[in-house]
C-alpha cells in the first residue's frame, strides 16, 4: 500500500491549493464582469481564444473609448470620452440600447446581478439596469470617477478623486462609509476576504474593512500609483510612476521585493497580470516585462515599441495587449514571442475583455473591435 509522509502530504495540499487560488482568481470563461475580470483584480481567464483571429464586428464612436469594456449575458458595455454608455450584442455588434452620462466616461463598467455600474468625470456614478439601460440609481462624489468598481456581498466599493474610497450599497446607491485618502484614487480595488485593497496617488497601498469601512493597514509604496492592485493569496502586485513594480505581503505588511528597468526610467500606468508562475504589465518605457511572482527577477521584456498604457490579459499560454502605436498583441506567456498581431491604426489605452471565443477591445481613435473567427458558413 502507498504511503506517504507528512512532508509530502503537505506538498501535496499546497499543489492542491494553489490551484484552487488559480481557479477562484481567473474570470468566469463566459463573462468579464470587472476591469480586471475579477473580484482579485488579476487579469486572468480560463476562456480560451483562437490562436489566429480576425474582427467579428466593429463599432464606430468618433469620441473615443478610453474605457475597458465589461461582458456579461452575452452583452458587451462601454462607455466612450462624449458620455455615452453602449451596450451591445455580443455575437453581432448591434446596439441594444445606450445611455447618456453627464461627463466623459474613462470608468471601465462593472456587471453584478443584472445591473451595470460605472462612474464619469463630473463625478456621477450611475447603477443601470443590464438588460434595459433604465437608471436604477445615480451617487454624486465630489470629483471625477476614473477606476472601476468592484463588489463585496451588498457593497459596491469605488474610489474617486475626491480622494475618498466609498462603499455603496448595490441595492440603491446609499453610502455605507467613506474612507479619507491622501490622493486621488485612480484604479480599482481588490477584494481580499473582508477587505478591499487600494492603491493611490498618495504613494500608499490601504487595506479597509468592508463591513465597518475602517482602515486597517497603511503600507507605504514611495510613489504614487495609477495602476489597479492585483491580488494573489496574501500578495499584491503593482506598479508606480517611480519606475517601480513592486510585491507585497498584506500579512506582515512587508514589501517583498522591488522591480525596476535598470536602463529606461519611466512610469508603469499598466495593471499586472499575475498567475502563481508569472506577474505580467506594460511600461512606459515601451516593453511589456514578464516577472518572477516570488522573487521579481525578469523573465523576459518583449519590444513593443510604443507606450503600454494597457493592462495585459492572460489568456491560457497567451498573454493579451495593446500599445499607444495601435498594435493588439498576442504573446506566448513563457517565450514572450508574438503568436498574433493586428494593427488597428490608432492608440489603444483600454484593456482586453476576453470571454470564451473571442476579444473585445477598443481605440482612443473610438472603435471597438470584436476579434474571434467567423463562422465559415457565413
Amino acid at each position: 500500500m502507498l504511503r506517504y509522509s507528512d512532508m509530502q502530504k503537505s506538498f501535496i495540499f499546497l499543489v492542491v491549493l494553489i490551484g484552487f487560488v488559480s481557479v477562484i482568481d481567473a474570470s468566469v470563461p463566459g463573462e468579464w464582469s470587472t476591469f480586471r475580470g475579477n473580484q482579485a483584480q488579476t487579469g486572468v481567464t480560463d476562456a480560451s481564444l483562437p490562436e489566429q483571429m480576425q474582427p467579428l464586428w466593429t463599432y464606430q464612436l468618433d469620441a473615443g473609448f478610453e474605457s475597458t469594456a465589461a461582458i456579461s449575458g452575452g452583452t458587451v458595455f462601454i462607455g466612450g470620452l462624449d458620455g455615452t454608455f453602449l451596450a451591445l450584442d455580443l455575437e453581432t455588434g448591434n446596439l441594444n440600447w445606450k445611455y447618456q452620462a453627464a461627463g466623459e466616461i474613462k470608468s471601465s463598467p462593472a456587471v453584478q446581478n443584472s445591473i451595470v455600474l460605472f462612474g464619469d468625470e463630473s463625478g456621477l456614478f450611475h447603477a443601470l439596469d443590464a438588460t434595459s439601460g433604465e437608471k436604477k440609481w445615480t451617487f454624486q462624489a465630489e470629483a471625477g470617477i476614473s477606476g472601476s468598481a468592484n463588489f463585496y456581498k451588498d457593497k459596491v466599493v469605488v474610489g474617486s478623486y475626491d480622494q475618498r474610497l466609498y462603499g455603496l450599497s448595490v441595492a440603491d446607491g446609499s453610502v455605507a462609509w467613506k474612507v479619507e485618502t491622501d490622493g486621488y484614487i485612480h484604479g480599482t480595488p481588490a477584494i481580499h476576504n473582508n477587505d478591499a485593497i487600494v492603491t493611490g496617488c498618495d504613494g500608499f497601498l490601504r487595506v479597509i474593512d468592508i463591513n465597518e469601512g475602517v482602515e486597517k493597514t497603511r503600507i507605504t509604496l514611495g510613489g504614487y500609483v495609477g495602476a489597479s492592485p492585483a491580488l494573489l493569496g496574501d500578495s499584491v502586485y503593482v506598479g508606480t510612476f517611480t519606475n517601480q513594480v513592486m510585491a507585497i505581503d498584506i500579512k506582515t505588511q512587508q514589501i517583498l521585493w522591488k522591480y525596476e528597468n535598470p536602463d529606461a526610467h519611466f512610469p508603469f500606468y499598466s495593471s499586472a497580470a499575475v498567475t502563481n508562475e508569472l506577474v505580467v504589465l506594460g511600461g512606459r518605457d515601451k516593453l511589456l516585462h514578464a516577472l518572477d511572482p516570488v522573487t521579481g527577477k525578469v523573465r523576459w521584456t518583449f519590444p513593443a515599441k510604443s507606450k503600454i498604457d494597457s493592462s495585459p490579459v492572460i489568456a491560457g499560454n497567451r498573454i493579451y495587449f495593446g500599445t499607444t502605436g495601435g498594435q493588439i498583441y498576442a504573446l506566448d506567456r513563457t517565450s514572450g514571442n508574438v503568436t498574433w498581431q493586428y494593427d488597428a491604426g490608432e492608440a489603444v489605452v483600454s484593456s482586453p475583455a476576453i470571454v470564451t471565443g473571442k476579444l473585445v477591445i477598443a481605440t482612443k481613435g473610438g472603435i471597438l473591435y470584436c476579434f474571434g473567427i467567423k463562422d465559415r458558413q457565413s
